[in-house]
């Protein structure tokens, strides 16, 4: 099953990180949460992409803290639902598209992604492409699972997945020029912290 198929059905099994109950959402914090946050160094000058928006469990916490949010996200369903959840914010721009051949009109201050760089099999060319939409002095901010695993089990879908280690992560974003500011080990994840 390809990725896009299986968010459209995690929307469709009403599956929302953004209205999780705060039990599953404290859960979904250990990847990322506030730690993640400040690691962003947000403030209202600041432009914004999030890589793989989902239906805005972050993004809700990022639009008041920057500027500008733009959040793209392969999953149409996942998009609408985004829309919704996130109707109160007026800064936002939601992009449905492969993050991979979408075609930006800007560059951004911070670009962040969390437990998305785990569904693209060639990192040579997100990291890149994300290096290329930074504006000089910018930040990257990625959370990757700790887990290694092939394959996500997500009750009867199992999808193919390509996991990251913060080792690879830091090689391929110093070969275009990007320096490893910060790596923070959380509970499930390793935050790394890039800048231009």
């Amino acid at each position: 099953m390809n990725i896009k198929t299986h968010y459209d059905l995690l929307i469709e099994e009403n599956n929302d990180p953004f209205r999780d109950p705060p039990a599953l959402r404290q859960h979904m914090e250990s990847w990322d949460g506030q730690v993640f946050l400040d690691l962003m160094e947000l403030d209202p000058s600041k432009t914004v992409l999030e890589i793989g928006v989902g239906t805005g469990r972050i993004a809700g916490n990022t639009a008041g803290c920057c500027r500008h949010l733009t959040g793209i996200d392969i999953s149409p369903k996942t998009i609408r639902r985004a829309r919704e959840n996130l109707r109160h914010c007026q800064n936002i721009t939601l992009i449905c598209d492969d993050f991979t051949t979408h075609v930006f009109r800007e560059k951004y201050d911070v670009i962040y992604s969390t437990l998305t760089m785990m569904h693209f099999q060639d990192k040579s060319l997100v990291i890149g492409k994300t290096s290329a939409l930074l504006n000089d002095g910018g930040l990257i901010c990625l959370s990757i699972d700790k887990n290694q695993s092939e394959w996500l089990n997500m009750g009867d879908r199992r999808i193919r997945i390509y996991p990251d280690t913060p080792e690879r992560i830091m090689a391929l974003a110093e070969q275009v020029g990007l320096k490893t500011k910060k790596v923070v080990e959380i509970e499930n994840a390793h935050i790394i912290v890039l800048v231009k």
